[in-house]
């Protein structure tokens, strides 16, 4: 159960950032992975890991880019990057919990 909240979720602040930046054409991505799990093959757990670490890394590429633009202009930055690499962990948690269930499937 922790495991599809926590997928869920990612998926959900991922959307959000595909959204905000202006990525409305990636957005059924996200959205629809963790629907994925309900195929119940190994196949489908392992995409929705790979859109997890995909995200994870869109996050710490955001994070970058975000601080260096906060701290080039002398604002401040450091809740910022609190939060998305808040963000990036928790993508990263969510496609590792995910380990099992791939094993356990076919």
């Amino acid at each position: 159960m922790l495991r599809t909240i926590l997928v869920i979720l990612s998926c959900l602040l991922l959307a959000a950032h595909c959204s905000r930046i202006g990525l409305d054409v990636l957005l059924p991505i996200p959205l629809l992975a963790p629907l994925l799990l309900l195929v119940r093959r190994r196949w489908a757990v392992r995409a929705v890991q790979v859109a997890l670490l995909l995200g994870a890394l869109e996050w710490i590429r955001a994070t970058v880019g975000y601080v260096q633009a906060r701290q080039a202009a002398g604002e401040p930055w450091l809740r910022l990057l609190i939060i998305l690499t808040a963000a990036a962990v928790l993508s990263a948690l969510a496609a590792w919990l995910l380990e099992k269930r791939a094993r356990a499937w076919r």
